[in-house]
């Protein structure tokens, strides 16, 4: 087994080429899904701290996900023995296996010891598909990637079969053209929140349609997200048009967490094409940094990048219309793909900000912000995997790859009338390349 951290960049990181400046900023980053993973079930902390890990069980479902892509990153460039990753893989879904799961969906938080439920909010206790969804993606491209003929590889496909086939995505539907983000076994549905208008949960219905067992009708993605509140836009910001979305677009997370998998090139359906979306969404945050209508100290072509992160008033969806001078590289690292110039020109900026409050034993903090001298001291799952994901992506379109191999995959984008490259051809199943 090799060890993926360094505890710091090299001293001349910024005379480095490009190529070998992303495997580091990739290396150091996917340390914390494997050092830094939950000691007992090594599924992916919530959150980490840069001088120690938390005095807590808590592991994020969602980050989960990204993290198993992270692992496959680092072994696929070596990082990671193949057998290591194989060996932590069935440890995650012995955990999984065992918990709570409600009509197949797993919750926001869970022991990372016991598997229980945690709960995110008083009545956010149950089922969250969102956070099962990007569970799901991991999953997926795990399988497509461990498809050797040998027993664990065998056995690891079998297992995350069986969970995705126990996933009741119509019944989250309760008989209506919509589909419901949350549900409790104490309070059912009374948080009321239908997944609907623009936003990081596309991924949901497509896995949703694709499920060979429990799919929903393709008209609940037409008529409830793609019809619902936000969803078209149409306007122009900073002289960008956006064809989907809130004002100025949104958090970038929006771009990168259904998309990890999810190739947006060429992927198109009667709304919008989304490799358009994505590239516009990702200009107009860029161009708002630069701009910088609010005079926050630090930003430019150099630093930008607004998603939702840790914040000296605690965690916010940062986004353009909601400016508090906080960067997080994750916005901008996770961006490669959309604008690998701009998003090389703020990782070589961020290189040059104090390296000791910067930089630590997982890459990049999650979050600082220069007008006030803060920087965090945490990472986040959810921001650190899609950083490794999407430099990935740019630089082999691996996970792109698997994942858009996958028959639920490809059953879903059809079923929901998407076009694609990789429906156009038999792709032999996806595994190392």
């Amino acid at each position: 087994m090799l060890s993926l951290s360094t505890s710091n960049l090299p001293a001349h990181a910024a005379d480095l080429d490009d190529d070998a400046l992303l495997d580091i900023v990739q290396r150091q980053t996917a340390g914390y899904f494997w050092e830094g993973a939950h000691p007992v079930s090594g599924l992916a902390r919530d959150r980490q701290k840069t001088t120690g890990d938390p005095a807590n069980d808590l592991v994020a479902i969602g980050g989960s996900g990204f993290g198993i892509m992270a692992v496959i990153v680092a072994v696929d460039r070596g990082w990671v023995d193949r057998g290591a990753a194989l060996f932590r893989l069935h440890g995650m879904l012995d955990l999984l296996e065992r918990s709570p799961r409600y009509h197949g969906m797993l919750p926001h938080f869970i022991n990372g010891r016991t598997g229980e439920t945690i709960p995110f909010r008083r009545k956010d206790d149950g089922a969250d598909l969102v956070e099962t969804t990007f569970l799901f993606q991991g999953l997926i491209c795990a399988r497509e990637y461990f498809a050797e003929n040998a027993p664990e590889e065998h056995r690891l496909q079998d297992r995350v079969n069986a969970l995705l086939s126990k996933a009741e995505w119509g019944w989250f539907t309760r008989g209506n053209r919509e589909l419901m983000w949350h549900w409790s076994p104490k309070h059912g549905l009374a948080m009321n929140s239908p997944i609907e208008g623009w936003n990081e949960c596309l991924l949901s219905f497509v896995l949703a349609a694709g499920s060979p067992h429990h799919a929903i009708d393709p008209e609940i993605y037409h008529q409830g997200f793609a019809a619902g509140p936000g969803f078209r836009n149409g306007r122009e910001y900073y002289g960008i048009s956006l064809p989907l979305g809130m004002n100025f677009g949104g958090p970038l997370f929006f771009a990168h967490y259904s998309f990890c998998g999810l190739d947006p090139r060429g992927l198109i359906d009667r709304h919008t094409d989304y490799w358009d979306q994505n590239v516009r969404h990702t200009q107009i945050n860029h161009r708002h940094c630069v701009l910088n209508p609010h005079s926050h100290h630090g930003y430019g072509p150099d630093c930008w990048g607004l998603t939702a992160s840790h914040g000296p008033c605690g965690y916010v969806a940062h986004a353009p219309d909601r400016d508090l001078g906080v960067v997080a590289p994750s916005a901008a690292l996770s961006s490669f793909p959309y604008a690998p110039a701009e998003a090389m020109h703020a990782l070589r900026g961020f290189l040059t900000k104090p390296r000791n409050r910067m930089w630590g034993r997982f890459g990049f903090v999650d979050a600082f912000c220069e007008s006030r001298n803060w920087y965090s001291r945490t990472y986040l799952a959810i921001n650190q995997g899609p950083i490794v994901v999407m430099m990935e992506n740019h630089r082999t379109a691996l996970l792109w790859r698997l994942f858009m191999g996958a028959p639920e995959v490809r059953r879903g984008l059809a079923r929901l009338g998407f076009t694609s490259p990789h429906l156009n051809r038999d792709l032999a199943r996806a595994g190392p390349q």
